[in-house]
């Protein structure tokens, strides 16, 4: 028989039974927009992430002291206090390979002006954080290396820092606000980066020089780490082992013996968060395909039902010449239709779904080909695969004991 007479007749039997078609797909609608949905949601996801990391320097790395362990209880990263200025300044002249270094001192901070306070993060840096961090001022200026030379009492904030100390669109630059109660003056302020992989506000942290933090604030004579910058992001991984070698060198770190220092770059990062990411989206595919296979026993059910329902109809187009392999195939037709028509739908609910969580948590909505290859495959694959066995089992009826059946 004509596959075009026989994909007409299918299209008929499900037009007949509209309800049931319809409750039918469903199942593979919910199934289809899950997977849809759900590989969308974590693509956005991987995309924010991956894109706050860019936006901190893809070639930048961040040396900070290892843990101290006493008495079992480890101090935390940074509690090694075998890290010195003199580590940054030789990192920068010595090592071929990186092009910026800075001392980092990250410090908690109260934040006062006028009537206005505000707590943040304060990270003591020098002059070269700005080219390191990929930092750019909407207004203002970088502190200089002469303030950072002179420990000046100077400040670089982020827009959320801006936002609570100098309301109503005030002028920040050259303002006076007070961190931990010494006065400091504003020389810039940051364009805004939003949140960083870290789950932690880019926006909500001021710089200040890390001698300023040394000097006046804490008197200190260690720092807790040094971010720098490689040449490019292709020398990333040279600049990590030249800055291993000469700070073991400097720590007279003996062959065999652990680093008091621990180095991770960006890239390392960027990577960690892709395998993240993909065992995330594995997950939730295999989750969102329960629905399909649900989806699937559905239309086995109805299949089956179906079959019941027309065994006289299948009687009679085998007593004028229909065979086993027309019924087969009209059979696995409707399944197929059923599916692929579940899916279509499914995509577009799936669409819907990606938006408004998108527009919640503010990442970008993104669907690929590929995500709608798959889950359309998968519905059509789960049609044919519970849809064979109703369509099997029409095919072998028995011609003259199907048109006795009432």
């Amino acid at each position: 028989m004509d596959i075009f007479i026989t994909f007409r007749i299918a299209i008929n039997a499900l037009y007949r039974n509209k309800l049931r078609t319809i409750l039918t797909m469903l199942g593979i609608v919910i199934g289809v927009g899950a997977v849809i949905g759900m590989l969308g949601v974590a693509r956005g996801a991987q995309s924010r992430i991956t894109g706050s990391i860019e936006s901190m320097g893809t070639n930048s790395l961040f040396i900070m002291a290892s843990s101290q362990t006493k008495g079992g209880v480890s101090g935390g990263w940074g509690s090694i206090t075998s890290m010195k200025v003199d580590d940054s300044d030789a990192i920068q002249k010595e090592c071929s390979h990186i092009k910026y270094a800075s001392p980092y001192i990250p410090v908690g901070v109260k934040l006062v002006r006028d009537n206005q306070n505000w707590s943040s993060n304060a990270q003591g840096t020098n002059e070269h954080i700005a080219y390191i961090s990929n930092l750019k001022t909407a207004a203002g200026s970088f502190f200089s290396a002469q303030d950072v030379q002179s420990a000046t009492k100077v400040c670089v904030i982020g827009s959320v820092v801006r936002e609570n100390l100098f309301p109503s669109n005030e002028e920040a630059i050259g303002g006076i606000i007070r961190i931990n109660k010494i006065p400091f003056k504003v020389v810039g302020v940051l364009e805004s980066k939003g949140v960083s992989g870290g789950n932690s506000d880019q926006d909500d942290t001021l710089y200040i020089p890390y001698t300023t933090v040394m000097q006046r604030m804490y008197k200190q004579d260690y720092i807790t780490a040094i971010l720098a910058s490689a040449t490019s992001r292709s020398d990333t991984a040279y600049a990590k082992d030249e800055v291993t070698e000469l700070l073991r060198q400097r720590h007279r770190i003996r062959e065999g013996e652990d680093n008091d220092f621990e180095i991770h770059t960006q890239e390392e990062l960027a990577q960690m968060v892709g395998e993240f990411v993909k065992v995330f989206t594995i997950l939730l595919a295999a989750i969102a395909s329960v629905s399909l296979l649900v989806g699937g026993i559905g239309i086995m059910n109805i299949m089956l039902v179906s079959v019941t329902e027309r065994i006289r109809e299948i009687g009679i187009r085998m007593a004028l010449g229909a065979r086993g392999r027309d019924i087969l195939t009209q059979f696995l037709i409707e399944a197929l239709t059923l599916s692929l028509m579940g899916g279509v739908i499914g995509i577009g609910l799936g669409y819907i779904i990606v938006v408004i969580v998108s527009k919640m948590a503010q990442w970008p909505a993104i669907v690929t080909p590929f995500s709608i290859i798959l889950a359309l495959s998968f519905a059509c694959g789960t049609g044919v695969f519970f849809g064979f066995y109703p369509a099997w089992k029409a095919s072998k009826l028995n011609p003259i004991e199907a048109l006795r059946h009432e």
